[in-house]
């Protein structure tokens, strides 16, 4: 986009600094043709940044001033003051609080993958399943940095967030409170089931304990791993208290599809309480040992595996209800809502 960039900047004589709140390239890539064209500007970064911007943009050391935690930047009539946000997604980043005007430029915090015509929220409930996906997305294994940051920047009096993606908040307590939310420890009475099923014999086993739950009154969300799409997965992840994996049994192992849904599970870090594996072998299975494997960044209790040897039994639909007990016992020991 950078000829986007020089076209907006059309008309300005003169830059004094560009301010690198975030040293990748969807935020920074353009400086070195903005420094070709103001070439007395200096860029202004986090001090972390200053190295990452002279690997990944090839900027010169000289032409970088890097800005300490809390420091501020006199601009004549308007003052800037920076604040390290580490891990809102890069260990580099840092937010910037115009305190004359009473806004924060958050970076890629508080951002949503949204183009709209209207410059400030207009249609909440839009931007906020946006943004909740681009949480999912890239801010979720970064959950217990995060509340350290919504704790920093509450200190500030802003009125308006200006993220780097998306529209701008003017009412900012509404994304504020929909990430402390999202941040915090406590999940949901929710499990998520994600899937896939070769012969029909998995997906008899999710309908079933799909059902079971239902009638105890937990909230459940199933995905189809071959059909879904992989980022609304993401954002039921982010109130789960129990995943369910289901998977049939290929070559021993689980089918690739569950494989690279506990992969997902395992770098998205979400919050969850409870973990189990259902599913259907033909002869042998290592499924539940391999999945196991995946996951060992969740740290979560497991629940008994429920596995049916081809088509599922009377026994193993037991089995799936008997699960369905335990994980709505689990909940309400946790008050969960």
């Amino acid at each position: 986009m950078t000829e986007t960039l020089l076209n907006q900047l059309e008309g300005v004589d003169k830059l004094d600094y560009v301010i690198s709140l975030h040293a990748e390239q969807d935020h920074s890539g353009a400086i070195p043709e903005v420094l070709k064209k103001y070439p007395e500007a200096k860029v202004i970064s986090s001090s972390q940044a200053k190295e990452m911007l002279t690997d990944l943009l090839h900027l010169p050391l000289e032409k970088i001033i890097s800005v300490k935690d809390g420091e501020k930047l006199q601009l004549g009539e308007k003052t800037l003051h920076f604040l390290y946000t580490p891990w809102v997604h890069w260990p580099e980043t840092m937010c910037a609080y115009l305190e004359e005007e009473k806004i924060l430029f958050s970076c890629d915090f508080f951002g949503s993958h949204l183009a709209i015509s209207d410059l400030y929220v207009t249609d909440e409930g839009r931007v906020i399943e946006a943004a909740k996906r681009y949480y999912a997305e890239i801010m979720m294994p970064f959950r217990k940095v995060i509340q350290k940051n919504l704790e920093k920047i509450s200190a500030l009096p802003f009125q308006i967030i200006a993220p780097s993606h998306g529209p701008l908040y003017d009412r900012p307590e509404f994304i504020v409170q929909a990430y402390k939310e999202w941040a915090s420890d406590d999940p949901k009475n929710l499990v998520v089931i994600p899937y896939v099923s070769m012969h029909g014999s998995t997906a008899k086993m999710v309908r079933h304990l799909v059902s079971a739950l239902m009638e105890k009154g937990v909230e459940v969300r199933q995905f189809s791993l071959p059909e879904t799409d992989i980022g609304k997965l993401a954002i039921s992840l982010v109130d789960a208290a129990t995943v369910v994996l289901g998977t049939p049994t290929v070559h021993v192992g689980p089918h690739p599809a569950a494989s690279f849904a506990a992969t997902l599970l395992n770098i998205l870090r979400p919050k969850v309480k409870f973990l189990s594996v259902i599913g259907s072998y033909g002869w042998s299975t290592k499924a539940v040992e391999q999945i196991a494997n995946l996951i060992t960044n969740i740290k979560a209790e497991i629940l008994p595996p429920v596995l049916a040897k081809g088509q599922p039994r009377e026994a193993d639909f037991k089995a799936l209800d008997n699960l369905a007990e335990t994980i709505f016992q689990k909940h309400q020991a946790l008050h969960l809502k």
